[in-house]
């Protein structure tokens, strides 16, 4: 049985890869780097705002901490998709304009396979890229000519996927291991196209792209102690190893003269131009049995010292790998959930009600200055989907609001919804008839 049902749900993540979109994004910030970084979070963590490197048990599936596996109840399967809808405000010079977003972000499933050992398979976005604006000079002109005005088109779309398996093993009670091994793959668009209002300059216009093709592993530890008949404190360790993703970014530079369409095309290759940081995280939470639970995370990525791609132009050897444009990236998380009593008969005593916070420090260095920080807070709430056989099963939504700013450079308001199904059935339970 436990075979037939995974079989299932490779089947419906497999369908939901068809219609499955990185996690929409209109930031200019994500022509930066490999995008916009997302935390792999599901529907349950993103009420708390991403908590959950130390939460395990309960209806959930928690790629955060490989490790939480393990706690799985043994007559369990569960399922969990997610999707999204967002709008930005971006805001600079006392102008501002608004974007909307929206896609299916996730699909995770989990079991137990064996005493003390559970499994999770799925597919989780890794970073997003997706940007389109545009600026316009005007060039003084020389005596007796005409006003000439130039304009830079930007644009980028991609993004990596991630598809993984993961196990964890509780070899001593209360000790558990676990790591999550993935594929990730996926391409990187961008494009700076020039042109002007005359046909007496030459534009210039560069392509950038790149197609990645790897792997990514992530390492959990939690360790639970149980306090009393009802309290437990868990503490959790992860570490994702960072490594070269073996890619060959490409830039491609044309030069058009306007007037006689020749066209002059200069390609450049870097030979394993990408790379992926190590990032470390441990985190902390108080459980009270199923009543309540708070936690926090504190994570670091490495990025200080990673390299990327860069067109320079005007020297020797134009398309370099350069160390300048990141920095080490900190992300601190507050939060919890309240259940009134989840076995009430009252529907409202049974729902959970989730809360969180976080601040994370800038990864981007943007012209020599510190790139944006972001503050952002979530509220939630999962909602039992009820029927005779179906009470472990749940709706989850939340909403998030978060901001980007640094001095001088585009701020960024985001109101995210997020909608998660977590399926959570009593699937190999024997039926005894008396």
């Amino acid at each position: 049985m436990k075979i037939k049902h995974a079989v299932i749900a490779l089947i419906a993540i497999a369908t939901a890869q068809g219609a499955y979109a990185q996690g929409g994004t209109n930031s200019p910030y994500s022509q930066y780097g490999l995008g916009a970084l997302h935390d792999g979070a599901t529907s349950f963590n993103r009420g708390m705002n991403g908590l959950g490197i130390a939460f395990r048990g309960g209806p959930i599936v928690n790629p955060l901490n490989p490790a939480s596996y393990s706690a799985i109840d043994s007559l369990t399967f569960i399922f969990d998709v997610g999707m999204s809808g967002q709008i930005t405000n971006f805001e600079q010079n006392n102008k501002r304009i608004n974007a909307n977003n929206a896609s299916i972000e996730y699909a995770v499933a989990s079991f137990r396979a064996f005493r003390h050992v559970g499994m999770s398979f799925g597919l989780l976005p890794y970073s997003t890229i997706g940007y389109n604006y545009s600026n316009s000079e005007t060039i003084s002109p020389a005596l007796g000519a005409a006003t000439t005005t130039y304009t830079n088109a930007y644009n980028g779309s991609g993004g990596l996927h991630q598809a993984y398996i993961g196990i964890a093993w509780e070899p001593l009670k209360g000790l558990s291991a676990g790591a999550n091994i993935a594929y990730l793959w996926g391409s990187i668009s961008r494009s700076v196209i020039n042109s002007y209002s005359t046909n007496t300059v030459n534009t210039l216009s560069k392509y950038y792209d790149a197609q990645v093709r790897n792997y990514k592993a992530d390492f959990g530890l939690q360790y639970q102690l149980n306090i009393g008949k009802s309290d437990a404190l868990t503490v959790g360790l992860t570490y994702s190893p960072g490594h070269n993703l073996k890619a060959d970014p490409q830039c491609l530079i044309i030069s058009k003269n306007a007037e006689s369409g020749v066209a002059d095309t200069t390609r450049y290759t870097i030979d394993n131009g990408l790379a992926i940081a190590d990032t470390y995280g441990a985190g902390l939470s108080y459980q009270h049995g199923g009543k309540w639970r708070v936690g926090a995370d504190y994570q670091v990525q490495k990025w200080e010292n990673i390299a990327f791609p860069v067109y320079n132009e005007g020297t020797q050897t134009r398309y370099t790998l350069s160390e300048k444009y990141f920095q080490n990236r900190t992300r601190i998380t507050l939060g919890g959930e309240y259940c009134p009593d989840e076995l009430s008969r009252n529907y409202f005593k049974r729902m959970r009600y989730r809360v969180g916070a976080s601040y994370t420090s800038p990864q981007l260095n943007i012209n020599q200055a510190d790139g944006p920080k972001e503050i952002s807070v979530s509220a939630g709430f999962s909602f039992p989907i009820t029927g005779m056989y179906r009470r472990r099963s749940h709706l989850n939504i939340s909403a998030q609001w978060a901001r980007q700013e640094a001095k001088g450079m585009i701020k960024e308001n985001t109101f995210r919804l997020n909608i998660g199904l977590t399926f959570n059935e009593r699937w190999f339970a024997k039926w005894k008839v008396e």
